[in-house]
């Protein structure tokens, strides 16, 4: 064999070997059916993923699409593995995990794999309205102890400065949730957070904490929107506007209760009441009332709730029992309800 001849051969091998090994790390670092991430608006690694992921290796991303251009660059696998960041043991106290600084990549989580998303710069925004919706999707059905949506505060600049914990507004949240209420999906199942954020214009970072049921799992996701007038993405089925009964200015020590719908689709619904104290404090206090329609709580929060029939009975939990006079608390819950939903009269019982 010729020595040209020899020296075509081992390079015609060596650029097989070199494609397998490509295509072998790519089939292993996509993403397995094991997590999940909010898919609207995109958290920064799956808007990346969702626009490049099946084109990762062209040029054009690096002036079409910078942030993320930088960011393949840093670690492909942010990507690939849209789904996977997450802190383990974190047991609620979001802030003393993560420093300021590093929210978008969960504090340097998974050996640094996500650290790019913290970068500064003009990441790609998705138009929203002041009332909006996070849509989550979970592939593995793991359901929620809670989701809370936050909103840097007006006038935070996403292009000078990483979000920190005080640059937050809490915009939405949901409690205790199956993944058997979440919409089923291919491939997993999905939920949708009502958020509201009045008085934002320009670029925001929206923060959703996913607290998984599964284990002490939570997921740190920023999503960059535009408050630049998109669609106000009502709920599927707008909530009828309810007017709470009239009341009379209530005695000292009693108390009084208002009910209102935050977020209504077919099939399901999310509520709150506001409890406000008389003309004394309270020690504690509890909120009934009586369903006509058929409506079901299926869980709830900042409230312990039973219910025996129609008939829904709500007592404060240890943090907000105690109310001073004309102070204010608030809980929330999720339920079902078909044909209609109007807002039930209420009757506030305190304590003093």
């Amino acid at each position: 064999m010729s020595t040209a001849l020899r020296s075509h051969r081992i390079l015609w091998l060596l650029a097989v070997a070199a494609t397998a090994i490509l295509l072998l790390t790519t089939a292993l670092a996509r993403p397995v059916s094991a997590h999940g991430s909010v898919v609207d608006p995109a958290s920064r690694n799956y808007g990346c993923w969702q626009r490049w992921g099946s084109d990762f290796q062209n040029p054009r991303m690096a002036t079409e699409d910078p942030m993320c251009w930088q960011a393949w660059q840093a670690d492909p696998n942010a990507m690939w593995n849209w789904n996977g960041l997450f802190r383990e043991g974190v047991a609620g106290n979001h802030q003393a995990a993560i420093p300021n600084g590093q929210l978008c990549s969960g504090g340097r989580t998974a050996s640094g794999r996500y650290n790019a998303l913290d970068a500064v710069g003009a990441w790609k925004t998705s138009p929203v309205a002041s009332n909006f919706r996070v849509r989550f999707f979970d592939q593995a059905s793991h359901g929620a102890d809670y989701i809370r949506v936050y909103v840097t505060r007006q006038g935070f600049n996403p292009l000078t400065e990483p979000p920190g914990w005080d640059d937050l507004e809490l915009a939405g949240q949901i409690g205790n949730t199956p993944a058997s209420q979440w919409k089923p999906e291919t491939g997993g199942v999905s939920i949708e957070i009502p958020a509201s954020a009045p008085g934002r214009t320009g670029r925001h970072v929206v923060y959703t904490i996913w607290q998984a049921s599964h284990l002490d799992q939570s997921y740190y996701l920023c999503s960059d929107v535009d408050f630049s007038g998109g669609p106000t993405n009502p709920p599927p089925t707008t909530p009828p506007p309810t007017t709470p009964p009239p009341t009379t200015p209530p005695p000292a020590g009693a108390c009084t209760a208002t009910y209102r719908v935050t977020g209504q689709w077919p099939g399901g619904f999310q509520g709150e009441v506001q409890v406000t104290a008389g003309g004394s404090a309270l020690r504690g206090w509890s909120v009934s009332w009586t369903y006509g329609n058929g409506q079901q709580i299926s869980s709830s929060w900042n409230a312990t709730v039973s219910t025996t029939g129609s008939l829904v009975t709500a007592r404060n939990v240890g943090h907000n029992g105690s109310l001073g006079a004309g102070a204010s608390t608030t809980f929330g819950f999720l339920g079902s309800w078909s044909g209609s939903n109007p807002a039930p009269a209420l009757t506030c019982t305190g304590t003093g």
